[in-house]
């Protein structure tokens, strides 16, 4: 008998636990929006699913032997929950809950550190950092140099800058005066030794012009015009181009002679 009643009992807290879960609302499933939710202690509830969820995606992750596509459709879940999180923590903090934001401890450490890419908010995790074209994004282009303008660089001019003041500690005179010595010293050596060579370069050539001179000389069998015959070829030449411009005017000259031969002269 004590075995039939403990069996009916059984049976009977079964069904009693059966009725009270169909009567209970099933809240496995999270609402599509954190504000449909009121009940603060099922945000709570909703939230810790989700960080049970991101912790097992994490941890997948990290292995670097998944395919590229798995780990590309992990990497997305993870950031879509981490999203989801933050729209319960808003609405946990609404309700006069926690600030999850300031008071919830980190998850993950320095080995699962995500990083994100500037001016779009997705993460990457684990192996997805080392997708290819992935490390790509997070290389800083290098900062432009600023131009400086020119009020700007006209501020840091002044009389040091036109070298004014060089002069007042009485230090570079004494050091031009020395480099001076030592500059006029070595012009002097070099001007020698230009000297020295030119010397020696006009001797050469001496001798060279008077070996030239020996073997040019030879005997002309031809008249050579001497400077006095010359000259007055040149102006036989020069009295003939001057008749030539002239001719009219010799040939009217000759006619007024002949008229004169005939006409006899008058007594």
């Amino acid at each position: 008998m004590a075995r039939n009643e403990e069996k009916a009992q059984a049976l009977l807290n079964r069904f009693v636990q059966a009725k009270k879960d169909a009567n209970r609302d099933d809240k496995s499933k999270r609402p599509y929006l954190a504000t449909e939710c009121e009940d603060l202690k099922d945000c709570e509830m909703y939230r810790g699913q989700i960080i049970k969820d991101i912790s097992k995606k994490v941890s997948l992750i990290q292995n670097e032997g998944l395919d590229e596509h798995r780990v590309r459709d992990l990497n997305d879940a993870i950031n879509k929950l981490m999203r989801e999180k933050g729209h319960w923590e808003r609405q946990i903090k609404s309700l006069g809950g926690p600030d999850h934001f300031r008071t919830a401890p980190k998850l993950f450490n320095e080995d699962e550190a995500e990083e994100v890419v500037p001016g779009k908010g997705y993460r990457y995790y684990g192996a997805a950092k080392k997708l290819p074209g992935v490390r790509e994004l997070f290389k800083k282009a290098a900062p432009e140099r600023a131009k400086r303008t020119r009020f700007e660089m006209l501020k840091t001019i002044d009389a040091d800058y036109y070298g004014y003041r060089d002069d007042d500690d009485g230090i570079l005179i004494e050091l031009e005066r020395k480099t001076e010595a030592e500059r006029l010293e070595k012009n002097i050596e070099e001007w020698e030794k230009q000297k020295a060579i030119r010397v020696a370069a006009d001797a050469d050539e001496i001798d060279d012009d008077d070996g030239v001179e020996e073997a040019n000389h030879y005997v002309s069998h031809v008249a050579v015009p001497d400077q006095g015959e010359i000259e007055r070829a040149v102006l036989s030449r020069r009295k003939k181009e001057a008749l030539a411009l002239l001719g009219s005017d010799l040939s009217f000259i000759e006619e007024t002679h002949e008229a004169a031969k005939l006409v006899p002269p008058s007594w």
